[in-house]
């Protein structure tokens, strides 16, 4: 079982975790992981689907089963990436801060786990469950977004954080569903793997 450590500690292995509904995974999703990765000089980068977003409770997400299997399917070829279905196996709502603590556990040695975000959620981590005790689980690595300031954010005085820039992608999950469900191509939105998916399994249509 892992042990998540101190901030300090040089000699744990520096993994990012990177929580999200992925609905449907993207590019921007795996630009953030990358840009991410090298700044960082991650050993991994971990993405973990939720099973139950409580903040996005009733509104219509799709099965975690389909986004657990894109969101594999969409990071299969790097080597870099590996997928952890832990949100999707626990039952309840889906919180970050029993996500780090269950990904910490899949490891066997010293885990300093890096929680990656997007600026637009920055803004909303005061929202968070159990906030106070993520903030000192982890450094928070905050990718940049369009329309997104840091500046905005006031956050404590003992959090540690980073600020990554990445060139501008400009994709969401809602800008692929609204697509898949008027039947306009994915294509360059999303791994080609993913397009197929979503095609064989119908998902998104009305």
């Amino acid at each position: 079982m892992g042990t998540s450590v101190t901030h300090s500690d040089a000699s744990a292995s520096k993994i990012g975790i990177m929580g999200g509904t992925f609905d449907p995974i993207h590019f921007a999703h795996l630009a953030a992981a990358s840009e991410a990765f090298d700044e960082l000089q991650l050993d991994e980068v971990v993405f973990v689907p939720a099973g139950d977003p409580w903040q996005k409770s009733g509104t219509g997400v799709l099965a975690s089963e389909h986004r657990l299997a894109m969101t594999r399917l969409a990071t299969q070829e790097d080597d870099r990436f590996r997928v952890s279905g832990v949100d999707v196996q626990r039952r309840g709502a889906t919180y970050a801060v029993d996500t780090v603590a269950a990904v910490v556990a899949e490891y066997d040695r010293l885990v300093r786990p890096y929680f990656i975000i997007g600026a637009d959620t920055l803004e909303r981590l005061h929202t968070w469950h159990r906030i106070e005790d993520l903030w000192k689980q982890v450094t928070f690595v905050v990718v940049n977004r369009p329309g997104h300031s840091r500046k905005r954010v006031k956050l404590p005085e003992d959090a540690e954080v980073i600020f990554v820039d990445m060139p501008g992608i400009e994709v969401s999950s809602t800008v692929c569903r609204m697509r898949a469900q008027q039947g306009k191509p994915l294509h360059y939105l999303t791994p080609s793997p993913v397009v197929a998916y979503i095609a064989q399994q119908r998902l998104y249509r009305r």
